[in-house]
């Protein structure tokens, strides 16, 4: 079996726990262009977004598959424990798309010596990032 997994058939799903489904399903969608692939009552919602799968959910208690797990959005947002990166090839074009669309960055693209970056946050926190990574020398 170990030698099974991972196998070419896996996709990974990252889970957004969100205090306001329609909201976050709204940025999600008109801001980063993702696409609702399927809603499930109001709680929760699954979204693809370049090659990759989002799932929003509502708050929600222990289940018995995770029975002392309770998902809650974030506290504070200015302690992250996790980030997606989105990356690009052209980092200050993307800012400029997604700024014109509604993002609120924290600030313009910070250019290191590895990368071009810049950190913004959905409705509820949550950090997102655009990195370009440039060319070794």
């Amino acid at each position: 079996m170990a030698r099974d997994f991972p196998t070419a058939e896996m996709e990974l799903t990252h889970l957004l726990v969100v205090r306001d489904l329609d909201r976050a399903r709204t940025f999600y969608r008109d801001v980063l262009g993702a696409e609702v692939y399927r809603e499930y009552g109001g709680t929760s919602a699954v979204l693809r977004f370049v090659g990759a799968w989002l799932l929003l959910v509502t708050g929600g208690g222990p289940t018995p598959d995770k029975p002392d797990v309770m998902f809650a959005p974030p506290v504070d947002p200015s302690i992250v424990s996790h980030e997606m990166t989105i990356r690009v090839p052209d980092c200050r074009a993307a800012y400029a798309i997604l700024q014109s669309r509604g993002a609120e960055f924290l600030t313009p693209p910070v250019e290191s010596a590895w990368e071009v970056r810049c950190f913004f946050r959905d409705p509820d926190g949550h950090l997102l990032e655009l990195s370009q990574a440039k060319t070794p020398p």
